[in-house]
């Protein structure tokens, strides 16, 4: 695939896009992976919710067409956007997000980091206490739903069980015409206060982390070549 670096870009014109490419795409157009990170801005997904919205204050908000919640961009978190054929390459969406998954885990252990999964919440969490021990996570039961508590991406009456974790990559796709575009979002070194203003994904207090925090000395950059590289390979 076609590999783009484009550095600090804006977030709408971004957006547009890669919505304008998938959608003048044809069945010989090359895939393409898009690498940058964006000025602060709060994006709402097609799921989203106003009251996950606390306080956005100066932040603008842009609503998008990509599933999931709220979420934050900002300096110092690279993002990733694969824009994909899944028909040509024979795999469906479910597929798709484990396979970005994947590659944010091996990049995540390329520094040390153990990069874990939660069943029903997409995205990359690690472990607070010991975010370098090798052990897996045991899924633990999902803990049910408070009166009145919205929970995000379900309204099943239960939530994921994120206790002891923190969220170090968000994820949210949006498919047209079997074509894909967004991608994930790996939290590097960052300002993490404006994830206060918001409920993360649609998940009142969950924790947010990013590299530097959990004590790895790596910039943006080293780590946006690093994540290609275990993108094109998962996705391959």
């Amino acid at each position: 695939m076609i590999v783009r670096s484009l550095g600090l870009v804006e977030y709408a014109p971004t957006f547009e896009a890669m919505r304008y490419l998938t959608d003048t795409r044809g069945p010989y157009t090359q895939d393409e992976l898009w690498l940058c990170e964006h000025p602060p801005v709060f994006t709402q997904g097609l799921a989203g919710k106003a009251e996950h919205l606390l306080a956005p204050g100066e932040i603008p908000v842009v609503a998008t067409n990509r599933g999931g919640q709220v979420t934050y961009h900002g300096p110092g978190q690279v993002v990733a956007y694969p824009l994909l054929d899944l028909k040509r390459r024979g795999y469906f969406v479910k597929d798709l997000v484990y396979r970005i998954e994947e590659a944010v885990i091996r990049a995540l252990r390329h520094f040390g980091v153990t990069g874990h999964r939660v069943s029903g919440a997409p995205g990359i969490y690690v472990k607070l206490n010991d975010p370098f021990a090798h052990s897996i996570l045991l899924q633990k039961a999902s803990m049910p739903k408070k009166a009145g508590e919205k929970i995000g991406v379900t309204e099943i009456g239960v939530r994921p069980n994120f206790e002891g974790l923190g969220k170090i990559a968000a994820l949210g796709i949006k498919v047209s015409r079997h074509c894909s575009y967004h991608g994930v979002a790996l939290n590097v070194a960052m300002d993490l206060g404006p994830f206060l203003r918001i409920n993360p994904c649609g998940y009142a207090g969950l924790p947010t982390i990013d590299l530097a925090s959990l004590g790895v000395n790596a910039t943006p950059a080293m780590v946006a070549v690093v994540l290609s590289d275990k993108l094109q390979a998962t996705l391959g």
